[in-house]
């Protein structure tokens, strides 16, 4: 697992649990700077976070909460939304309150800090890296790239075929895999991850002409019907009346052309469904890549990302 990995990846481990049984478990997590993880019971009314610790509670105050909260650059929104969510953090020292119950005091920037320095910040363009879904946008998704820090994933980074949301492809809190693109001009990193899900060839080897199969219609215009077969493969059908963006389809393929880059459908019949997202199929199993080239060889235009 990785040193610094993104939230909730600590909770159920074996070591978390035991720091967390007992006060001197705890103890020991403050003297040797442990990162532990626990959930968020409350955000008071001064935005610090109350947090159950299992064997006492704890107490991360507001500017200790998130890294830009002390500078002014995140909005107390970063806390108030941990609430009930899992959070790393590590102990900075104990306290008593006035009913004579003793507490912990954490800090969850310490962390991520650390995260960013020893972490984040030697990431290059091309690396792969695990991140955890955690705020979507109709422009993108907010990704928790380790300890809680921030990254986007833009929404027409998701994959080839276009999508109105990312819900179309993710469920909040999904553990996901995507490529560092680069960096924004606050220095958050920025991620891509259609080039993870396959070239073209690749998908279309998974079909045969012939076939009748699923599909999801993303675009409905005069001239025909853009139906999704894999989130990096659509293929185009004849324009049909009662057809609507957003409708599940059964397609016959009519045939597949790689030099032309294109599947020619026949829709049997569209209706509307509320089916999960699919499970995605990652096509990249190393850490790193420097260019990935979606169309086929023997098409013309060329369709790449160079990192």
């Amino acid at each position: 697992m990785l040193q610094f990995p993104p939230e909730g990846q600590l909770l159920n481990t074996p070591e978390n649990r035991r720091f967390l049984a007992s006060a001197a478990g705890l103890h020991e997590a403050y003297v040797s700077g442990t990162v532990i993880e626990s959930r968020v019971l409350l955000c008071d009314n001064e935005h610090n976070l109350h947090m159950d610790l299992g064997c006492m509670r704890g107490i991360v105050r507001r500017t200790d909460g998130a890294l830009g909260i002390l500078e002014g650059d995140v909005r107390d929104i970063a806390l108030i939304s941990r609430v009930n969510k899992p959070i790393m953090v590590r102990v900075t020292g104990f306290d008593t309150n006035e009913q004579g119950e003793q507490y912990a005091l954490l800090s969850r920037v310490s962390v991520q800090t650390d995260c960013t320095e020893q972490y984040i910040n030697n990431l290059l363009p091309g690396d792969i890296i695990d991140a955890r879904v955690s705020h979507m946008e109709s422009f993108g998704v907010f990704a928790d790239v380790g300890a809680g820090v921030s990254a986007l994933l833009p929404i027409d980074a998701i994959s080839v075929s276009r999508i109105p949301h990312p819900s179309e492809r993710f469920c909040h809190g999904q553990m996901i895999r995507a490529i560092v693109r680069g960096r924004d001009d606050q220095g958050r990193l920025l991620l891509t991850h259609k080039e993870l899900l396959g070239t073209w060839e690749e998908n279309a080897a998974l079909y045969q002409p012939g076939e009748t199969v699923p599909g999801i219609v993303r675009s409905v215009e005069k001239y025909g019907v853009f139906v999704e077969l894999t989130p990096n493969l659509a293929g185009l059908a004849e324009f049909s009346e009662g057809v609507r963006d957003g409708n599940h389809a059964s397609v016959y393929i009519k045939s597949i052309i790689p030099e032309r880059m294109k599947i020619k459908l026949i829709i049997v019949d569209s209706f509307e469904a509320a089916y999960a997202p699919a499970e995605l199929k990652y096509f990249v199993e190393s850490d790193h890549i420097d260019r990935w080239v979606y169309s086929p060889p023997t098409c013309d235009r060329i369709s790449e990302t160079v990192f």
